[in-house]
């Protein structure tokens, strides 16, 4: 449709605008002015930086048009466009005002005494990941020392912002003043599907076969980033090690399967191993639930932006509001997470675990690269995995050089830290500075330092805790180093609660009972529970060497004590419960903790007056009583052999100490709780499975309840 200015159907839009047809159209049309807008159907008119834009027609300056047309006819001309404020705007006062932020800023890093490089390293499947390498200024001929980590790369090396390489490192997961004052090439990577690296994420991710069909995992892509670096970095002399803690940790074990020939020396501390059986995520069969914090935050998302929220001061309460692990997972949408449904698909110890048992793994593989194994004798949480890799490696070791062992009395990861205490506990000095001086540096050096002496290590070396001293040994559990041996001695639970190394006699009283009460589970340390923490004041990492006097003084606890010990007793490996007992449920935790009892008035520190330390504690579900790959209900009220090992300690109980042991039937909430009542899948109890139980432990000939101490003789 047409609608055309004045009465000459001959114009056009143009025409209705242009010099020559405005003063016959305007004298035509004197009280019809809108009509010069309305030429054409499709017409629209924009101005753009003083610019009156008409389609089809020339493009004519602002200036010009309100020149050629009446004051009138342009003002209306502007109102009806709307485009009155945009032609005011063209008239600023003001210039236009750059931003201050430039397309590249290159910082001025002259004075600093390191170089930093930020490199995106490809895979051999094409994803490529972020590593971060820091060289010392003026390096070469350098070893390296590699970290792989999901705990993100940039973090790990930027602890402090500074000049200097020592702050930037001072924090998790370095040996700072190793690598500062060895002069190493620091290199940290994030793992594929972390934080600036690509690729998809998977915990752990299993090693190419049944659970991964993928050509790729960890130990891939530590083989293709050693590849790299040894080929671009100019600085170093082509010899590579590994070290880390934790999942840090797992890593350097994962580059001991096919190892690249530049890899000279793998140190795993704290690693993750075998999560069922004794590292982060079940012991024995119990689900650590606090750890699904951990989950949520690692899993939900690449930079763990997604975080754990709470509504409670106390984690017992947050646990105890959602009844099971199943539930509470359910009300924060883990359902979502992949991993988080592996574990409720998996709570055996079925192929699923087996065939990503670390240790397993490499006692498969044959041993090319020398190891250090880090293990820390209060690890609160992967307290299984080093010793257990130490266990299926060492056979291997035919020259007795390849694989070492050291036992720092530490939490998780302290060996990187300050060791001269863990909570109450002192142990006459700093203890991780000796570690990283004398057993670290000259092991690293031997391997990654060109011309370096042979480490005079020990095949094993062990703090002992109680005496405070450093030992060198010959082997592990073997404790002492000449003439002496280890050798299994029973200290049994007794009448009258009552603990000593003579058998129960006939006569004496078969067992002791309790209530174990799901509706009010044993807390693991004193309310309120903080969550898992290291900052902001959180005391998670010392909960190994909390005072259980906060467990003995419950009627659902049993607490056996020794009388006072005479003479020191030594214990050196994993002591082993035998526990007889009954439940009149059909599934039942037990919770067995070795304790040294502090004489009732320490002079030297106070505090310690009667202190119950734990040396080594666990727990077991019952339900696996006759094979973990399976679960079975259990006889209700009848006497039951429970057999499994606690921790390893190598410690002194002292004279004038006693020695206890507690049993109980839950740990909440590090654990969940254990309904009592047989049900197929524990994640997924109902509220009405959870019963109370009448719990008896045994201490009658035939029935003996005992803990066999791995007892150093001299």
């Amino acid at each position: 449709m047409r609608k055309y200015c004045c009465t000459s159907a001959s114009w056009t839009a143009a025409d209705c605008i242009s010099s020559r047809a405005n003063a016959a159209c305007a004298a035509a049309c004197p009280a019809r002015p809108a009509q010069l807008l309305t030429c054409r159907a499709n017409t629209l008119i924009a101005v753009r930086l003083g610019t009156l834009i008409v389609p089809g027609a020339p493009t004519m300056k602002a200036r010009r048009l309100a020149a050629i047309l009446s004051p009138a006819v342009f003002a209306l001309l502007l109102t009806l466009s709307g485009l009155s404020r945009a032609v005011e705007a063209s008239q600023a006062k003001y210039p236009d005002y750059p931003g201050e932020t430039p397309a590249q800023f290159v910082p001025a890093t002259a004075s600093h005494d390191y170089i930093r490089r930020e490199v995106m390293i490809p895979m051999r499947d094409g994803v490529k990941l972020r590593t971060i390498i820091l060289i010392p200024k003026g390096a070469h001929d350098a070893g390296i020392l590699l970290t792989r980590t999901p705990y993100d790369a940039n973090a790990l090396t930027s602890h402090h912002m500074s000049g200097h390489l020592g702050p930037m490192l001072q924090g998790y997961d370095n040996a700072a003043d190793i690598i500062v004052e060895d002069g190493y090439i620091r290199v940290v990577q994030d793992v594929r599907g972390k934080y600036g690296s690509e690729g998809g994420y998977v915990m752990n991710r299993p090693l190419h076969g049944p659970l991964n069909p993928t050509p790729v995992d960890d130990s891939t892509d530590t083989y293709d980033t050693i590849d790299w670096l040894v080929k671009h970095v100019p600085e170093s002399n082509g010899k590579v090690g590994t070290i880390g803690i934790s999942y840090d940790g797992f890593e350097p074990l994962m580059a001991l399967v096919d190892p690249h020939p530049a890899l000279k020396v793998a140190v795993p501390m704290n690693p993750m191993v075998d999560g069922w059986m004794g590292d982060d995520w079940f012991h024995h069969g119990a689900f650590r639930q606090q750890n699904m914090a951990y989950i949520y935050e690692q899993t939900a998302s690449r930079g763990n932006t997604i975080k754990w929220w709470t509504n409670y001061h106390d984690d017992y309460d947050l646990f105890m509001h959602y009844g099971s692990a199943g539930a509470l997972a359910q009300a924060y949408g883990m359902q979502q997470l992949p991993f988080w449904n592996k574990l409720v698909a998996h709570p055996a110890y079925d192929s699923f675990w087996r065939e990503q048992a670390v240790d397993k793994l490499l006692a498969a593989q044959p041993l090319k690269v020398p190891v250090m194994l880090v293990h820390s004798l209060w690890d609160q949480e992967d307290i299984y995995g080093a010793l257990a890799v130490y266990r299926a490696l060492k056979p291997k070791d035919s020259s007795g050089h390849m694989v070492k062992l050291v036992l720092g009395p530490w939490h998780h990861g302290q060996e990187i830290e300050d060791g001269s205490a863990l909570g109450a506990i002192r142990f006459g000095s700093d203890t991780a500075k000796y570690f990283r001086e004398h057993i670290l540096r000259p092991f690293l050096a031997q391997y990654l330092k060109d011309g370096a002496p042979k480490a005079n290590l020990a095949p094993v070396t062990a703090f002992q805790t109680g005496t405070n001293q450093w030992q060198r040994l010959p082997r592990w559990p073997l404790a002492c180093a000449h003439g002496c041996a280890t050798s299994s001695r029973a200290l049994y639970l007794e009448a009258n609660l009552k603990l000593g190394f003579s058998a129960p006699a006939a006569g004496s009283s078969a067992y002791d009972e309790y209530v174990s009460d799901p509706a009010h589970p044993v807390p693991f340390r004193a309310r309120p529970i903080q969550p898992i923490g290291y900052d902001n004041g959180m005391t998670w990492p010392q909960w190994l060497v909390d005072d259980q006097r906060e467990a003995s003084g419950r009627t659902d606890v049993l607490s056996y004590v020794s009388a006072v010990l005479t003479a020191p007793v030594s214990i050196a490996g994993a002591p082993e419960v035998h526990l007889v007992a009954s439940t009149s449920g059909t599934d039942s935790d037990w919770v067995v903790k070795l304790i040294d009892v502090y004489p009732d008035q320490v002079a030297a520190q106070p505090a310690l007056g009667g202190y119950q330390l734990a040396v080594a504690m666990d727990i077991f579900r019952g339900r696996y009583r006759e094979g973990f790959s399976a679960a079975k209900p259990l006889a209700a009220n009848r006497p039951l052999l429970y057999r499994f090992a606690l921790p390893a300690a190598n410690h002194v109980f002292a004279p004038g100490h006693r020695i206890m042991v507690q049993v109980q039937s839950s740990w909440f909430p590090l654990y969940d709780r254990n309904p009592q009542t047989f049900v197929p899948n524990i994640f997924l109890a109902q509220p009405a499975d959870y019963r109370k139980a009448t719990q008896r432990v045994y201490h009658a000939p035939g029935e003996a309840s005992f803990i066999a101490l791995p007892v150093v003789a001299h």
